[in-house]
């Protein structure tokens, strides 16, 4: 379990990804944002929509712990996701929006739950009896390893 103050600290990243997302693809252009990251990995652009898309997933599953009693959380296939139309060759404005819009109300539902809420349990097929504090755990370091891949093909590329 973990302490106020290291639930604190995760809010807080969930609360500044947008901002590291966006920083991490400040002044990329089309090409750089379609190239990947690593062979047979996403490319950058597929990324930020995969954060978006993943994001809204661990939003709405919070809301399903916390509203309803033990709710089975559905799973995605996220590399299906991945290759869907609106991810190959779309802005990534429109997923840096949801991103700004999604994290600032996740953290603030975060900063309001009580203790027992972040005790709520789900049920997930892939991963088994979850928890309100797992989706935290998980989803505040989710975007900060992506964001790492997306730095070090800059460095790497001398973008």
């Amino acid at each position: 379990m973990l302490t106020s103050e290291q639930r604190r600290a995760m809010i807080g990243e969930i609360r500044r990804l947008p901002a590291l997302v966006a920083e991490t693809i400040k002044g990329m252009n089309d090409a750089q944002l379609d190239t990947p990251y690593g062979d047979g990995k996403w490319t950058a652009r597929q990324v930020v929509h995969h954060l978006a898309d993943s994001h809204m997933n661990g939003y709405g599953r919070t809301k399903l712990l916390l509203t309803e009693s033990n709710p089975t959380v559905k799973p995605y296939d996220q590399e299906a996701w991945a290759n869907t139309a609106d991810v190959l060759a779309f802005p990534v404005t429109s997923s840096l929006n949801i991103l700004d819009g999604l994290h600032t109300r996740w953290a603030k539902l975060m900063e309001s739950l009580s203790e027992s809420d972040w005790q709520r349990t789900g049920n997930h097929p892939e991963h088994g009896p979850i928890t309100v504090e797992w989706i935290l755990k998980i989803y505040s370091g989710h975007g900060v390893s992506h964001m790492s891949k997306i730095a070090d093909l800059r460095r790497a590329r001398g973008w």
